[in-house]
């Protein structure tokens, strides 16, 4: 809790109350009424890296698409990462049952984020614009999964581990050119999508936006919408290509739920196994589906 008495501090707020947020796994988001009764939401990121990318991807982002706009920016000191404090979207996560209506609209805005160009393929640090390596996205995809190699041999069971590694040649292989570089949200699910009544009132938690290629951002929209509820697909697939050609998912998404579950073992060997088993065996499971192995 100091940190967040230490921002409201440093931002000069009079504060009525202070909510922790659930649901926020690599941030701290704390929603604060202020004196004068209206709410607003401070960010404390991770890593400073976040802090400059979620701020650098909400000021490119507004008047586009529905986004918190920054009141404020707090840069830190050597014991805290920094701030953003945000308006409060009035909106609920769109967790619930979705229609196709919201599911048309959800595929429009995701599109929308998909036109907006990018200096490269990359992400935004606390100097600049950090291109990956020769901006390159497949090298760069490649070799994220040599890197996670490592943890993941040291979690997953052995026969497992062999099939990710023979899996991941192949589905790599069958992968489309990529597009972009565009705006990729990278943890695009119904969480932070946030709705009013059966609209669309704004997408939060741009910490791991970068410039990508549109293909990455698929996964979790299937993973958590279409898996979820078959009958949204078909209009979100319309709402999104009323906006922008969808690319060929069949040969994207084989390949992405693997990289995409490969990355979460990494990270919960990372960040702590024990305070992220529920995720790390949800992950697990993923692969085993990806590779059909002992479901």
């Amino acid at each position: 809790m100091s940190s967040i008495l230490k921002v409201i501090e440093k931002l000069k707020l009079n504060v009525l109350n202070v909510e922790d947020v659930p649901e926020s796994f690599s941030s701290d988001v704390y929603k604060l009424t202020l004196a004068s009764g209206e709410n607003v939401f401070v960010k404390i990121p991770f890593n400073k890296d976040k802090l400059f990318r979620e701020f650098q991807m909400l000021e490119t982002l507004k008047g586009i698409i529905p986004v918190p706009k920054v009141l404020d920016i707090w840069y830190g000191d050597e014991s805290t990462t920094g701030a953003l404090l945000l308006t409060a979207i009035q909106g609920m996560p769109c967790t619930g049952d979705m229609d196709e209506k919201l599911s048309y609209q959800i595929g429009v805005y995701h599109a929308m984020l998909h036109e907006v160009k990018m200096p490269g393929y990359g992400y935004h640090v606390t100097d600049g614009f950090k291109l990956v390596d020769q901006n390159n996205w497949r090298l760069y995809i490649k070799s994220n999964f040599e890197k996670w190699k490592e943890p993941c041999k040291e979690i997953l069971d052995s026969k497992l581990y062999e099939r990710c590694i023979l899996r991941f040649d192949g589905v790599f292989s069958a992968l489309p050119d990529p597009d972009g570089p565009c705006i990729v949200h990278m943890d695009f699910r119904p969480g932070n999508i946030l709705v009013n009544g059966n609209e669309v009132a704004g997408i939060i938690d741009f910490e791991s936006a970068r410039g990508g290629s549109s293909e990455i951002d698929f996964t979790k929209v299937n993973r958590y919408i279409w898996e979820v509820n078959p009958r949204t697909k078909i209009p979100f697939i319309e709402g999104y290509q009323s906006i922008r050609p969808m690319l060929a998912l069949e040969r994207v998404l084989p390949f992405y739920d693997i990289y995409d579950a490969f990355s979460a073992v990494a990270w919960c060997k990372n960040r702590g196994i024990e305070k992220n088993q529920t995720f790390l065996q949800e992950n697990i499971l993923t692969l085993r589906n990806s590779v059909g192995y002992g479901v």
